[in-house]
């Protein structure tokens, strides 16, 4: 089993900046994607940014210039740095780590934290 522990989400103006972090509990050692979902009241959870092992990135149309995803393979987190930020940016936003593992392929995710953007 792998904890993820989310820590940063708050209340900002429009504008603002949060930056979120997601640590996992152990080092996974096969290649593995973490990345950070959001879900806003009413709406179906949605892929917001996702970076793999090694590096590789991918954003939402709507954060692209906006958010940045990073990771410190060494700590075994994963960070988002969100600026001009926007009131529809308003969710709750989780972490997620995917990875293969004996043929099996698992997904985990954190319990979420609230991102409110007030305008």
């Amino acid at each position: 089993q792998v904890q993820l522990v989310e820590s940063g989400g708050g209340l900002v103006q429009a504008g603002g900046s949060l930056r979120l972090s997601c640590a996992a509990s152990k080092s996974i050692v096969s290649t593995n994607t973490m990345g950070w979902y959001r879900q806003a009241p009413g709406k179906q959870r949605e892929l917001v940014a996702a970076i793999t092992s090694r590096g590789s990135t991918n954003y939402a149309d709507s954060v692209k210039g906006r958010f940045t995803i990073s990771r410190d393979n060494a700590k075994n987190t994963v960070y988002l740095q969100m600026d001009s930020l926007k009131p529809e940016d308003t969710a709750v936003y989780y972490c997620n780590l995917h990875f293969w593992f004996l043929q099996r392929e698992l997904d985990y995710w954190g319990q979420g934290t609230q991102v409110t953007v007030s305008s």
